[in-house]
């Protein structure tokens, strides 16, 4: 699907740097080339130029690189222009490359263009974005593995099963000759159960995955003065928020992003719960338990020494009912007590020491399990939320499937929908206002 345009745009982050890189794509880009360097590109070989300006000037001198179509990025002809990365020297140089015909590429055309060129399917083309914005080494590993079509190849050899599934069903419905017994002898309901249990597999992965790209969202709550700031002070490894002695001393919502074992976690200290009539702290409680209303976990501290009390199970009650929920019996320095673990009738109960960093190890593995993280990121494919919304729905597709597999019509209806959802995924399936907004939340360059 090729454009008629040429766009253009610098791809290197803002600001200073050793090299940058303005990047250009469309299609006869020979003699854009060569007014711009006043020589002729060989096709994939680096060629020490001067970029000229249209009076012959030099805007700059760096390195050229022409690829052309279809063996580029783009599927498009494609020139790379690196030089010297200020960016001044970057705006003039892009400056000349609109003035010769080129306009100012949108956020991700580069990348859309090869989406629609066949260079990448739309799971490889989003993950472009997740590896430039990955926040760890796990992630970056995952988002690499869906670039290079890990995900998209699990995708395919499942709606590959389906479709032959699929056929069954459909040579029942159009030959009546052919009824159940067929279906039976075929063991239609033994090949449904395996794309089940493969789709299974591949939900869990993504779920890693996504866990690696949005991370865990954390919040601490409790009353005042127990601790909170402190834990989010040893969790991050800095004195991110401000501890006292005094009661009421964090005010607003305090906010640290950490990493555990390459998982992202997103670390909110918030103010202490309690009544009051100081009319500043009463706008922090309310936006502690707004942030409560977004979290994936919650962490109650509670003070060693008092044990829970009755502000404590106010605090409980008042949580969100599906919310997880782990108790911190922080203090334990001052007590006689031993950090450690304790689980009892789903309760997670938790004794560590803020102050000596005693338990902590254990706090961390702990909010790895409850977050969801169940391996160590081999194998994770990098997941959007619309990528979790479809393998939901054709999961539920196929257990509607399996439900009513004796009304052929219907069987064959909600395989149909389960193989829609998961080419959706990868952009078989899907409508041009998802592509637009995909792509919209590109850097530009990309």
């Amino acid at each position: 699907m090729a454009s008629a345009d040429t766009i253009a745009a610098v791809a290197t982050a803002p600001g200073r740097g050793g090299i940058g890189v303005v990047r250009i794509s469309g299609h006869g880009l020979e003699a854009l080339a060569r007014t711009l360097l006043g020589k002729p590109l060989r096709p994939r070989l680096a060629s020490l130029s001067n970029f000229l300006e249209h009076d012959g000037s030099v805007i700059d001198q760096g390195i050229a690189l022409y690829f052309p179509a279809p063996h580029s990025f783009t599927g498009e002809d494609v020139l790379e222009l690196q030089g010297h990365g200020g960016s001044a020297v970057m705006q003039r140089l892009l400056k000349r490359c609109l003035a010769l015909g080129a306009r100012l590429a949108e956020p991700g055309e580069f990348t859309r263009r090869a989406f629609l060129n066949d260079k990448l399917d739309l799971a490889q083309a989003e993950s472009v974005a997740d590896l430039i914005d990955a926040a760890s080494e796990e992630a970056a590993k995952s988002a690499v593995r869906s670039l290079q079509g890990e995900f998209s190849l699990a995708v395919h050899g499942v709606v590959e099963r389906l479709i032959e599934l699929r056929m069954l069903v459909e040579a029942c419905i159009d030959f009546p000759d052919e009824d159940v017994d067929f279906l039976q002898a075929a063991d239609a309901l033994g090949k449904l159960s395996h794309v089940q249990a493969q789709l299974n597999q591949l939900l869990a992965k993504a779920k890693q995955g996504s866990l690696l790209r949005e991370g865990v969202h954390v919040v601490l709550v409790g009353q005042p003065n127990v601790g909170k700031s402190s834990l989010l002070n040893q969790l991050a490894g800095d004195e991110v928020a401000i501890v006292t002695a005094i009661a009421g001393t964090t005010r607003d919502t305090v906010r640290e992003e950490i990493e555990i074992q390459g998982v992202p976690f997103h670390i909110i200290d918030t103010a202490g719960l309690r009544d009051t009539a100081c009319e500043v702290e009463q706008i922090g409680i309310a936006r502690t338990w707004a942030a409560v209303e977004k979290a994936t976990l919650v962490l109650l501290l509670l003070d060693s020494r008092e044990g829970i009390t009755p502000q404590d199970e106010a605090i409980l009650a008042r949580l969100p009912p599906k919310l997880p929920v782990v108790q911190v019996f922080n203090k334990i320095d001052l007590l006689p007590r031993k950090a450690g673990i304790e689980q009892d009738a789903g309760v997670t109960r938790i004794f560590v020491s803020a102050k000596s960093g005693a338990g902590l190890d254990l706090l961390r593995q702990n909010l790895l399990q409850m977050g969801g993280w169940e391996q160590t990121g081999e194998g994770a494919f990098m997941a959007r939320e619309r990528h979790l919304r479809a393998l939901e729905q054709a999961r539920a597709s196929l257990e509607n499937a399996a439900e009513n597999w004796l009304q052929l019509e219907f069987f064959a209806e909600e395989l149909k929908l389960a193989q829609n959802a998961l080419n959706s995924i990868t952009g078989e399936f899907g409508a041009d206002d998802l592509l637009g907004e995909i792509f919209s939340r590109f850097c530009i360059g990309k």
